[in-house]
């Protein structure tokens, strides 16, 4: 199998849950007991009852959040989609085709190999639906131009396929996407049609195109989908493992979301839009040049999370969105070195794309969208900081009172961990034994990025795309103010943090110069 071929087939049932893999779980669980068995537990020791409350409950307040998500996938994905897919599938067999298909594919400097791998999985889509499609290019490179014209020459001959290349003469991934949609809009394509959103390094699995539109034809109300994500990587093996385990919850939360007929994103790996959408001026003015007004960085343009704003856009418009997790892409990876700047950039990309875009959904309230969706992005403004309750709370204890307490936590982390992670490996396509490590790196890690770019929204690096950035000039006085506010800005909050935790747990007693 080539390196970017997709998995003959995932295993499932026996195969995955096989006695290896079983043994594997149960030697975890019986060092876990052992290290129980060897070592004082601290945890219970009467005198930290205070730290037991406080950690219980943000404990329970976050395990029930995540229950309920865990439950809202389970329902949607047993009961709620498969009627979904019964009635398209219905509206399929009568002889429904789409009368014209549009992808909207941006590419910049793609490796050429994958783009052979991409221009042919759009291939067998079209020739599966059996109708005419064009592909819209937005192309930032001659070379990337000939890959596509070179590959679409060879497996085109028994297709309707039309090839519109439009070259962007400004930078940047958005204005790609923005000079296509212009170019749709003028050559009047049809508001019935259906729009194709995906980006030039993904590659379409098997009938992935087919069971996002036949949702449309059976749900007018219906007005975009975004599909399963899973990752080729070509780099670390723990940055495999991450990825792999960021889809995992990415199912779970996509397929919770969609029981209330939203999501949070419409990815821009791969999406499906009504066409009257797309070509509307105010859905393009929003991609190309949407900004946020904030108080203390002004006006400042977004230079990525372009999928946040089509979603925003949408969510305006109250309108009906789905996850389809029988649609499935490939997204490439190619990381060199150990990958570690790489992820610390994808979270400062991600969390960003996030804290700049909750704001301003959230302050459009519960009437805009189910209040089940709008409470989840205000819980994840809260979650960021109720993950550093239980380290802040370890380093006290262990600094001020008992430095093997430290141990005793982490043997509760890994044993937590280890939980949550059963559950992910349902929905990961194999069973990674790193999960429980790398879940609490990245609740950690993430929770941290997002603090530090909460006052900083107007700085963003992406290195896709000749490594842009945007917001990090510092050469006049106001930018210097804005800096040194930002930095004093964090700092507060999290000395309020910590001075709530220790009042909170009685680690600190008011009147006293210093902790006990």
């Amino acid at each position: 199998m080539n390196q970017f071929d997709e998995p003959s087939h995932w295993p499932k049932g026996r195969e995955k849950w096989n006695a290896f893999v079983l043994y594997k779980i149960a030697l975890y669980f019986g060092v876990l007991f052992m290290l129980l068995a060897s070592f004082s537990n601290r945890i219970w020791d009467p005198q930290y009852k205070a730290f037991i409350y406080a950690i219980g409950l943000i404990a329970i307040w976050r395990v029930s959040w995540w229950a309920l998500m865990v439950f809202r996938a389970s329902y949607y994905q047993r009961v709620v989609f498969p009627k979904l897919r019964a009635r398209a599938q219905k509206v399929w067999n009568r002889g429904w085709r789409p009368n014209h298909l549009h992808f909207m594919m941006t590419t910049y400097k793609e490796d050429g190999e994958i783009t052979d791998y991409v221009v042919r999985s759009i291939c067998a889509q079209v020739r599966e639906l059996g109708c005419p499609a064009t592909l819209w290019l937005g192309s930032g490179d001659g070379m990337d131009e000939k890959n596509v014209i070179h590959q679409l020459q060879k497996c085109t001959n028994d297709i309707d396929l039309t090839l519109k290349i439009v070259r962007q003469n400004q930078p940047g991934k958005r204005m790609a996407i923005g000079l296509v949609l212009r170019a749709m809009s003028r050559a009047r394509i049809s508001p019935a049609d259906l729009v194709v959103f995906m980006d030039g390094d993904f590659i379409l699995a098997p009938h992935s195109i087919k069971n996002c539109l036949t949702l449309f034809a059976a749900d007018p109300k219906l007005q975009a989908v975004t599909t399963d994500e899973d990752v080729i990587c070509r780099g670390p093996r723990w940055i495999a493992s991450m990825l792999a385990m960021r889809f995992a919850q990415r199912r779970i939360a996509m397929s919770s979301h969609a029981v209330s007929g939203r999501v949070l994103t419409l990815t821009g790996r791969m999406s499906v839009f009504r066409a009257r959408h797309v070509v509307t001026n105010e859905f393009i003015r929003l991609v190309e040049a949407d900004y946020l007004k904030h108080w203390l960085w002004g006006n400042f343009r977004f230079l990525s999370g372009d999928d946040k704003s089509t979603w925003f856009y949408l969510l305006k418009k109250k309108a009906r969105m789905l996850y389809v997790p029988d649609a499935m892409g490939y997204t490439v990876e190619i990381i060199e070195g150990n990958g570690l700047d790489r992820m610390v950039q994808n979270f400062r990309r991600w969390s960003g794309n996030m804290l700049r875009n909750g704001s301003r959904a959230i302050a459009l309230g519960p009437r805009h969208m189910p209040f089940f969706i709008w409470w989840t992005l205000i819980d994840q403004r809260i979650a960021m900081w109720t993950t550093l309750i239980g380290p802040v709370l370890v380093l006290f204890i262990t600094l001020l009172y008992d430095g093997t307490f430290f141990f005793s936590y982490l043997i509760y982390l890994a044993f937590t961990r280890m939980i949550f992670s059963l559950v992910l490996f349902h929905y990961a396509r194999k069973i990674d034994l790193s999960f429980p490590l790398l879940l609490y790196f990245n609740q950690i890690i993430n929770s941290i990025v997002k603090v530090y770019a909460l006052f900083r929204l107007s700085k963003q690096r992406w290195s896709n795309r000749g490594n842009q950035k945007s917001g990090f000039t510092s050469g006049s006085r106001l930018d210097l103010y804005r800096n040194v506010m930002a930095s004093y800005l964090t700092a507060l909050h999290v000395t309020l943090l910590i001075l709530l935790i220790a009042l909170s747990t009685r680690l600190y007693a008011p009147g006293l110069m210093f902790f006990k």
